[in-house]
């Protein structure tokens, strides 16, 4: 068969077909509406891949579904093909139903933490398609938490957070003065994807202020493949009060007051007696504490500048390192990166357990900032480092490999496989990787036998509150099988750790050595229950440190299994 005409009825109503219809002629095609047409000609053309006089082919009936779903501004269409009386003719009638020109999301949560007494969320979208009548869509989103602190990290015990994001996604590719349709054909289900967003925190952390920009496209040659570009990927973050360093990270805080314990005492302040208003001033307390910031500044410049005698190579090293740690999380970021992204997924649907992922993807960043200070001049700060805005841009590479099989073991049964390695090293402005794209190993998505930001880096005891590192090595296996009903169950093994390399982490316990630092995968293993609620999964794991790194080398293998050393994870879906 070929197409002799093809027909296109816009924002058509199936309850009201017989109402009187307005037509135009565009590119071979005949565009139906009533009214008036609401959308570019060539937003609806563009999405059919049936042409007139062209012999037809199930291939293009199956892209133009795709297409027209992908403007997410229709419902599924609905292709008619009718045969001329020669039976050698076709016409085709492409029914669009039209979505909701506009959406409204609400949320509102309570939530309670050891740091949230009691807290309070809400957030709000609106969704408008079609807004500039060539099927694109604007979501703004808004949102926010406030409520009562249950800790002392604050002097205040109220707590807020207010966000907003602005997200356009355009279905096809758009770059300023250049036609991107001759790269990626329309087949390839293109979009673009244009988003702003800030927050800001009060009695949160560091008190936290982002921005964010981001200017991506997406593509998708078939089925299986799956490509994403982010072109433009800006991040600026302030810390509004980097003085509650140590009122945060407790565990840093308890590191330098250690420390300082060796000059706490009456004698060692007679000897010391600059160093005595650096603690607190207490008759009763046989071991005062460094006070927060005065204290834990004073005494780690008298430290580091030499003032101090005698202070061992030990102490100084250790309170270096709590410096650099401070400097680093305290400082602002600008975060000026690409990034792309290639993924191959096998699974035909969602009930397919028998499948492959693989993603690989790259991430450079603060090389056009670098570029541009061959022409413009930048400020530098006292480390030589090139300052845009006042704040020092980071310069690093980062690259991922994430791979997934599932095996189908019949009757329900199903193996589950994942291994993830990623490295970002840091070159050029910067000596370390931005908190914010960094590793961090355990939580319900990861090592199930540790939590969030609780393994690592390498054999080191988890000294920091948040600890985090540059190069990450993760390894998961999950049997899962049914028990009864929509309940579930799963054993799992996760091995993994992050390590530090090539920054400015000099700890040999946190730094990656080659093949002799493989010791030091730490191994959790468990059990977990599910319940499948259709829409999502609940889980609940129970995971067991079953080989400790950070323990000696003869105290690493775990026996002691029972529910007092257990690790209970809540997560939603599976972790992989």
């Amino acid at each position: 068969f070929t197409f002799d005409k093809i027909n296109i009825y816009a924002d058509y109503n199936f309850q009201d077909a017989n109402s009187d219809l307005q037509s135009i002629e565009h590119k071979d095609y005949t565009i139906y509406y009533s009214d008036r047409l609401r959308y570019n000609p060539d937003a609806l053309t563009d999405a059919i891949f049936l042409e007139k006089d062209s012999v037809y082919r199930d291939i293009d009936r199956l892209r133009t579904y795709r297409q027209i779903t992908n403007l997410n501004t229709f419902k599924y269409p609905n292709i008619e093909f009718i045969e001329d009386s020669t039976q050698t003719r076709l016409s085709s009638n492409i029914y669009l139903a039209p979505r909701p020109k506009y959406s409204l999301g609400l949320d509102f949560d309570i939530t309670h933490s050891n740091i949230q007494q009691l807290g309070i969320g809400f957030s709000t979208s609106l969704i408008t398609r079609n807004i500039f009548a060539g099927a694109e869509t604007l979501a703004i989103s808004a949102g926010g938490s406030f409520g009562l602190l249950s800790d002392d990290t604050s002097s205040e015990n109220f707590f807020s957070e207010i966000r907003g994001d602005v997200n356009l996604t355009i279905p096809r590719m758009w770059f300023p003065l250049f036609n991107a349709k001759r790269i990626v054909p329309a087949y390839m289900l293109p979009q673009t994807r244009i988003t702003i967003g800030t927050s800001f925190q009060k009695n949160i952390g560091l008190d936290k202020q982002t921005l964010n920009t981001v200017l991506g496209y997406t593509w998708t040659p078939s089925q299986e493949l799956k490509n994403t570009f982010e072109l433009l990927n800006i991040q600026f973050v302030r810390n509004v009060n980097p003085d509650r360093f140590f009122n945060v990270y407790g565990s840093t805080y308890n590191r330098l007051d250690d420390i300082a314990d060796d000059f706490d005492s009456f004698d060692d302040t007679v000897n010391y007696p600059e160093l005595a208003p650096f603690f607190e001033t207490s008759t009763t307390n046989p071991d005062p504490r460094l006070i927060i910031p005065e204290g834990t500044t004073g005494f780690t410049e008298s430290v580091l500048s030499g003032s101090i005698v005698p202070v061992t190579s030990d102490i100084y090293r250790d309170v270096s390192r709590i410096e650099e740690r401070r400097d680093r999380l305290t400082e602002n970021n600008l975060i000026f990166a690409s990034n792309y992204t290639w993924t191959k997924n096998s699974r035909s649907n969602i009930n397919d357990n028998d499948f492959y992922q693989l993603r690989l993807r790259l991430e450079s960043a603060g090389n056009l900032l670098s570029g541009l200070a061959n022409f413009i001049t930048f400020e530098e700060d006292d480390n030589n480092n090139l300052r845009v805005f006042g704040v020092p841009f980071s310069q690093y590479v980062k690259t991922e490999v994430d791979y997934i099989k599932y095996w189908d073991l019949s009757g329900s049964n199903v193996m589950a496989f994942r291994s993830f390695f990623g490295i970002a090293v840091p070159y050029g402005n910067s000596n370390s990787v931005p908190f914010v794209r960094s590793y961090f190993a355990g939580g319900s998505n990861d090592n199930r036998g540790w939590f969030p930001y609780s393994l690592g880096p390498g054999s080191t005891q988890a000294i920091n509150d948040f600890n985090e590192a540059n190069f990450k090595i993760a390894l998961n296996l999950e049997y899962r099988f049914p028990i009864v009903g929509d309940i579930k169950g799963a054993l799992f093994a996760d091995a993994g750790n992050i390590w530090n390399v090539w920054d400015n982490v000099d700890d040999p316990e946190a730094v990656f050595e080659g093949f002799e630092s493989l010791d030091e995968l730490a191994l959790g293993t468990g059990f977990g229950l599910r319940y499948d609620f259709s829409y999502f999964v609940f889980r609940l794991d129970t995971g067991f440190k079953t080989y400790n790194p950070a323990n000696e080398p003869s105290r690493r293998w775990f026996t002691e299994y029972n529910f007092a050393n257990a690790v209970f994870q809540i997560g939603i879906n599976y972790p992989f």
